[in-house]
This record gives C-alpha cells, structure tokens and sequence, in this order.
C-alpha cells in the first residue's frame, strides 16, 4: 500500500467513525420531562393527531374537539397544570414523543411491544378491534380477511398506525392504497374509489353514524384482531402513578364513557 493509499485509508476510517457517532447521537431520544418538570412548568403537553374521531378530530377552523381533547384538560386539572395540545401524526408519533415534544400521547393510542418498549403506558382505556367499513350495499361482501384479501379489492388506509400495520400483515394480495388524510378517508369509500377501510371498531361507528344509509360497519362475527388503548407517555413512574391513579378515578366514575359517548354523538 502507497502512502497515498494509506492517508485514504484512515481518512475512510475517521469518516465513517464519525458517521457512527452521528448516527448514534442521533438515536438517543431527547431528555423526557418528569412529572416534578411538569409541575414546575405548569403545562402538561398532550400530543394529539386530530383525525381520529370520537377521541380527537381538528376541524376546519382550527379548534379540535373530541373525548380525549376533554380528557387532557381533566387530566392537567389533575396535576394541577394547564393544557397543551400538541399536534401530531400517526407516523410520528413515536419521533414525536423520542423528541420531547410532547408529555403524553392521547386520541386513540393502541398499544403495542414497539411503543411499549420507549415508553409507559397508562391503565388500558378501553379495549377495541379492527373492523371494515363499507357502502351499506357491501356490507355482507367483506366479512373475513380472505373476503377482503384479493387483487380485485381496493383497500384505503392511513398511513403510519396500526391500521396500515393491519393492511399490510394481512392484506398482501388486495389493491392497498395509502390515503394522506384521515379526516377525509372516509369519502373515498362513500364516493366509490376505494370498497373498505379496516379501522378500529369505535371509528367504524362514529363514521357509519356520521354517513348513516351510505357507509356501515361490515356483518363482521367480530373484529379482526384485539388491542387495549390507553395513554402513551414518557418514561417517569411519578407521571405514570398520577396518570394511572386519575384515570382509575375517571373509568370507574364513568365520566370517560360520558365524554366518549357525548364525542360520539
């Protein structure tokens, strides 16, 4: 080797070096506030998607409104705190939440071993299942997975939670189209350029409700798969025992299922 080739050789070295140590800081999540943080601030900062109605939708001026928007104050109420709301998306959530830019994740958050393994969970707040949603003329069509998993089905999904997940485990021969805008998703099998949408069950009610004679809940035996849904949030025990110990508290008052059930309507 030439010393030419020498130098090349170590200078390669430092700079993939240093692409390692960029990569790995890079990695490290951002420092999560604690609940004594929290309360010194005085605002607890609750990120929300906005596009999952009963539990968050934003509306066209801006505002959202929904059983977790109500929740949140609750829950700050609770700490002693003020609210925040912290727009963000299912498919940054996690980024989001790794980030600091946010305390705690509502607005439908399903549990699962991936987030389970960045952060806390609360008490589970319900228990729900991926169910399709269909034109009511459909809605005996598509009422097994193999029922909706062929070529000549058109599938519409959102992008980044677990119900793209769902789509892609169990839908690989079916035409899946990934649609930017939870809010508007709907429409696109209403409107006819998509047959179903597999979503979880409180979703397929409230928009079956919302769109009452044109879109229903498939005559599914029962959902697809199960999962709890609970309150996502950065890993502090002191912020998971006051979340759990409040939310204990409002399960049990049911004030939770009247403000889901108010959302719903």
């Amino acid at each position: 080797m030439t010393t030419t080739q020498k130098v090349r050789a170590v200078t390669m070295r430092k700079f993939v070096g240093a692409v390692y140590v960029l990569a790995a800081l890079a990695a490290v999540p951002a420092q999560a506030r604690p609940l004594a943080a929290i309360k010194q601030d005085g605002t607890l900062r609750v990120g929300l998607t906005g596009d999952y109605a009963p539990y968050s939708l934003r509306l066209p001026d801006g505002s959202i409104k929904g059983a977790d928007v109500v929740m949140a104050g609750e829950l700050a109420r609770a700490l002693g705190v003020k609210v925040e709301i912290v727009p963000t998306t299912w498919k940054t959530l996690k980024d989001d939440l790794l980030a600091d830019r946010y305390d705690v994740a509502m607005g439908g958050v399903s549990v699962t071993p991936d987030r389970a393994s960045v952060a806390d969970f609360s008490v589970p707040v319900l228990t729900d299942g991926k169910r399709p949603i269909v034109r009511c003329a459909d809605r005996g069509r598509f009422v097994t997975i193999k029922d909706i998993d062929k070529p000549e089905v058109r599938v519409v999904v959102n992008p980044g939670g677990t119900n793209q997940r769902f789509a892609d485990a169990n839908f690989p021969h079916a035409s899946v189209r990934v649609f930017p805008d939870n809010r508007a998703i709907f429409k696109e099998v209403a409107e006819g350029r998509a047959d179903l949408m597999v979503t979880d069950g409180a979703e397929v009610d409230y928009q079956s409700r919302l769109n009452a004679g044109v879109l229903c809940p498939a005559a599914v035996p029962d959902t697809f798969d199960k999962a709890d849904k609970a309150y996502w949030m950065t890993r502090d025990p002191a912020l998971k025992a006051a979340v759990d110990e409040w939310l204990t508290r409002t399960l049990k008052s049911g004030a939770y299922g009247r403000a889901l059930a108010k959302a719903a309507e």
